[in-house]
């Protein structure tokens, strides 16, 4: 009998864990092989600030310099991940980016898929920024499509998956296998369907990264470390036969997220999004039709 107590007891006190996701039941991260980072991979600029020790590559930022990478190969859909860990301290200023881009394909009118950690201050979380360019949007007359996301968990403790699911569908954007954020194509001018490249560099944007330019880059407290491992691209590349077909981050084929995923989704939202552009009155909506339509 005093099992039985002790069970219910357990069972109805709150779980210490109470504030992580609940699971999203499919774990894409470990449907795909890793590689290591010459495998697909090539240093793009600052060399002199990036290092590869079996298979993790680190990146920093120093009052000299920053760094970049990019993907030997450009890809149409696929599966994009790594695990990164983040610096900690103050990074304010710092952005440590993964993301899919054809910015040197078509300078002035390029698309671009991000997952951005926006530097911050003593005693504040990243803020994870994911955006989506189309077609020039974000040269010039920026027209970004941001949503912001704080972490349930500290990302400068251990390397956490980090990944985007580009189909011809749709976007998906997980973070150690839970979608965080859906951005379905509503529409050809709203959506990338031009071939891009991985990217992946650690750079100063001072003038907008942390609480929208209020606190710089302070190199005091250099060099800003990104460490990047398990890199993970796989999909259709750009040379790839039309009859290939574009991979699922869901148990489906057809790649639509199921129950339990939209669940997690709904609940890292409601619990852990900071910052809605749709949602934004600021914004001039009709530049965004897919926030309406």
């Amino acid at each position: 009998m005093a099992f039985y107590l002790l069970l219910v007891l357990i069972l109805l006190v709150p779980s210490s864990n109470a504030e992580w996701p609940p699971s999203p039941g499919y774990f894409p991260s470990r449907k795909f092989r890793s590689m290591s980072f010459y495998q697909g991979f090539r240093n793009l600029w600052g060399p002199q600030h990036q290092s590869v020790d079996q298979n993790a590559l680190t990146i920093w930022l120093d009052s000299t310099s920053g760094s970049g990478f990019k993907s030997i190969r450009p890809f149409r859909s696929g599966y994009f991940g790594a695990s990164i860990k983040l610096q900690t301290g103050y990074t304010a200023g710092v952005i440590t980016a993964f993301y899919l881009s054809n910015n040197e394909a078509h300078p002035g009118f390029h698309d671009e898929v991000d997952i951005e950690f926006l530097g911050t201050t003593f005693g504040k979380p990243y803020t994870l920024q994911t955006n989506v360019y189309i077609r020039g949007s974000g040269d010039g007359k920026i027209i970004g499509r941001e949503m912001k996301f704080h972490l349930w968990f500290d990302p400068t403790k251990d390397f956490h998956h980090y990944a985007i699911l580009w189909s011809p569908k749709d976007i998906i954007f997980l973070v150690d296998d839970i979608p965080i954020r859906r951005y379905p194509r509503k529409s050809a001018t709203t959506f990338p369907l031009r071939p891009m490249w991985l990217y992946g560099s650690i750079w100063d944007a001072s003038s907008w990264a942390t609480e929208d330019g209020k606190y710089k880059a302070d190199y005091r407290y250099q060099p800003f470390v990104g460490q990047y491992s398990n890199f993970k691209a796989s999909g259709c590349s750009a040379y790839s036969p039309q009859r290939c077909r574009p991979v699922s981050a869901s148990p489906y084929r057809s790649g639509r997220l199921s129950g339990q995923q939209y669940s997690a989704m709904k609940w890292v939202r409601s619990h852990y999004m900071v910052y809605n552009y749709c949602r934004d009155n600021k914004r001039d909506h009709s530049l965004t039709p897919e926030c309406w339509g």
